[in-house]
């Protein structure tokens, strides 16, 4: 049988084909999402659900002048590969290679970059309105999963979409009942109604039909419709924002999404805003996937045939040094509360869960409510805990100045994913937050070196009496066991001498190496080369100010190196400090640059922008010689 899908560089390919070739396209299609993402790594169960609504949203729109907007981006794979990138996908997530999500640099069917989930909504209406505004005829799409659907600006997009009655917007809900963990909350359970009222499903299948014919009988059945459903149940909430509402449809059979869509095209033009309810299943067509999405979400390289294959043993992870401290805190304060907006496995609660079920709270994709819900608890005289990825904590600053940190309310965040996070990219990169932290008054903020330093500082923060974060980055530490370690908090404002120079050693000039996180032992092995002083400062906020201008006093430069921006991070504070006490000292700032560093491997990542041990030692030698 002929590969059809070798054939197709572009939509207009795809469009060329009859109808009936579809099956055979979408089953080469989902084959080719996992063996390329077994080679390379990446999102595959979201991919494997997405394949037939890929396939006949280019079909039945005419891409790229219709625009699509994907939510989250991490479902785009078959969308990538159907407009001309299917040769790239080897180098997918790695460096020089395409991105993980859509990227507008990246191609022109890329219409907006959606890394953050929920925000297509909003993207896709500004452009619809722009569409009407320019009197351009075009289409626009915004595909959100049920996951995504759960944050509060969806539902501010649709509230706004729907006073703007005459815009050609058309939003679908890829119904898989989950995100990454399974789906929460109260617009779940509504969405299963939905799906379990088949009473309103047949009929509506009927309605369907008959709007598909000509329009004066398509009127007549849209007002048939609307009695239709007052007999079998209310108005959806969808329609009660201003939209039309269809579904719920099988989002796998293209006999039943084709005709839809196809209609939907027609009614976005004519009558403004549109929703259709789609139903999928994440993982689809791979029966390991299916019966696990969540292991198989974003997996590394994996033998398909054979599936991930989970080895014991090995280094912890930051992330696994934090759910092991969480319940063992939790078991020592009844006090404690676990919140996490939507990323149970990926920031490690499920244990604590499992433990805890009362004190776990999975607010969904809702970053501002799961800050403010913990000031709440906190004014009550509980201890919440946020566990919180870096790049998601901005999108709850507001609610982190005005509801945690003026009111000086003690909630401890647990922030993973500080620093650079590889494959993700840009848009999922810690580097910002010892920035937008520091500034912050009454916040400690703290930044461990090794895993039983994380677990000391998230005890410190957790028995601190007002707003406490720690940042650590993903994956593994240096191998230090944490487990086990006594709960001690440390003294809140003290860094630690790792290393001093030898003084029987020679060296031209007496540099000392303030260190902020991890790449403490990156600069380590540097300072046993050329004899220098290594300080580990712990603390950001506040910072250990004897001790630096101590070290600044006895030393000919510093060098402050840290994991996170440049520009306003923890090298900044410290010359800030120094300006203060008016001590002048040669320095250098080794950081991350002001510019979004893109996806890659991290290791690879750390030595192009000089933060490995070797760049280190050529950046301070060329410096200081």
């Amino acid at each position: 049988m002929t590969n059809l899908l070798e054939t197709i560089s572009a939509p207009d390919e795809l469009r060329a084909y009859e109808a009936t070739k579809l099956p055979q396209i979408a089953r080469e299609l989902r084959n080719f999402i996992l063996s390329s993402v077994s080679d390379t790594g990446g999102h595959l169960s979201s991919n494997l659900g997405t394949v037939e609504l890929a396939l006949a949203l280019h079909y039945v729109f005419d891409t790229p002048h219709d625009r699509i907007v994907w939510d989250v981006g991490h479902q785009s794979y078959a969308h990538k590969v159907l407009t001309g990138r299917r040769e790239l996908m080897p180098g997918l997530r790695q460096y020089g290679g395409i991105s993980g999500f859509p990227k507008r640099s990246e191609s022109e069917y890329d219409a907006f970059g959606t890394a953050h989930s929920s925000t297509s909504i909003s993207a896709a209406l500004g452009m619809a309105v722009a569409a009407k505004a320019k009197n351009e005829k075009r289409n626009v799409i915004a595909v959100i999963g049920d996951g995504a659907m759960s944050a509060g600006m969806a539902f501010e997009a649709m509230n706004n979409a729907g006073v703007n009655k005459k815009v050609p917007l058309i939003v679908i809900l890829n119904d898989n009942e989950m995100s990454i963990s399974p789906a929460v909350g109260a617009l779940n359970r509504y969405l299963v109604k939905l799906i379990s009222g088949s009473m309103y499903a047949a009929t509506k299948r009927g309605l369907d039909k008959v709007l598909s014919v000509a329009p004066p009988i398509r009127e007549f059945a849209k007002r048939l419709e609307g009695h239709a459903k007052g007999m079998v149940g209310p108005a959806t909430i969808f329609e009660e924002f201003g939209f039309d509402y269809y579904g719920p449809i099988d989002g796998h059979n293209l006999d039943v999404l084709l005709p839809t869509l196809e209609n939907l095209k027609v009614l976005a033009q004519t009558e403004g805003p549109q929703f259709l309810h789609i139903i999928t299943k994440k993982g689809k067509g791979y029966s390991f996937a299916e019966s696990d999405p969540i292991l198989y979400h974003g997996p590394g390289k994996f033998n398909p045939v054979e599936g991930i294959q989970v080895k014991p043993g090995g280094k912890k992870t930051y992330t696994q040094v934090f759910g092991e401290w969480l319940c063992d805190m939790g078991e020592q304060d009844e006090r404690l509360i676990a919140i996490t907006p939507a990323m149970r496995e990926g920031s490690g609660l499920v244990e604590f869960e499992k433990q805890f079920p009362e004190r776990y709270f999975d607010v969904g994709i809702a970053e501002q409510h799961a800050v403010t819900f913990a000031a709440g608890i906190a004014c009550e005289g509980l201890k919440p805990v946020v566990a919180i990825y870096s790049t998601f904590l901005q999108r709850g600053y507001d609610q982190l100045i005005h509801d945690v940190t003026l009111q000086n309310l003690p909630v401890t965040f647990a922030i993973d994913r500080a620093g650079l996070v590889g494959a993700d990219g840009a848009t999922h990169a810690g580097a910002f937050d010892i920035a937008f932290l520091r500034c912050l008054p009454n916040l400690v903020l703290m930044s461990p070196s090794n895993e039983q330093e994380c677990r000391a500082m998230l005890t410190t923060a957790f028995k601190h009496d007002g707003p406490a974060a720690v940042r650590y980055p993903r994956g593994a530490g240096i191998g230090l066991e944490a487990t086990g370690q006594a709960l001690e908090s440390l003294p809140i404002g003290k860094g630690l001498i790792v290393r001093t120079i030898d003084s029987a050693l020679p060296q031209q000039k007496k540099i000392a190496f303030i260190c902020f996180g991890p790449l403490l032992y990156n600069a380590l092995p540097v300072a046993q080369e050329i004899n220098a002083t290594v300080v580990d400062m712990r603390f950001v906020k506040p910072l250990d100010e004897t001790l630096l201008c101590d070290i600044a006093r006895t030393h000919d430069a510093l060098v402050f190196v840290e994991d996170s921006a440049v520009q306003g991070g923890a090298g900044s504070a410290c010359l800030e400090v120094l300006a203060d006490h008016n001590i002048q000292i040669e320095s250098m700032q080794i950081g991350l640059p002001d510019e979004y560093v893109d996806h890659g491997d991290v290791n690879l990542l750390l030595d192009l922008y000089g933060l490995s041990a070797e760049k280190i030692k050529q950046r301070v030698i060329t410096r200081f010689s």
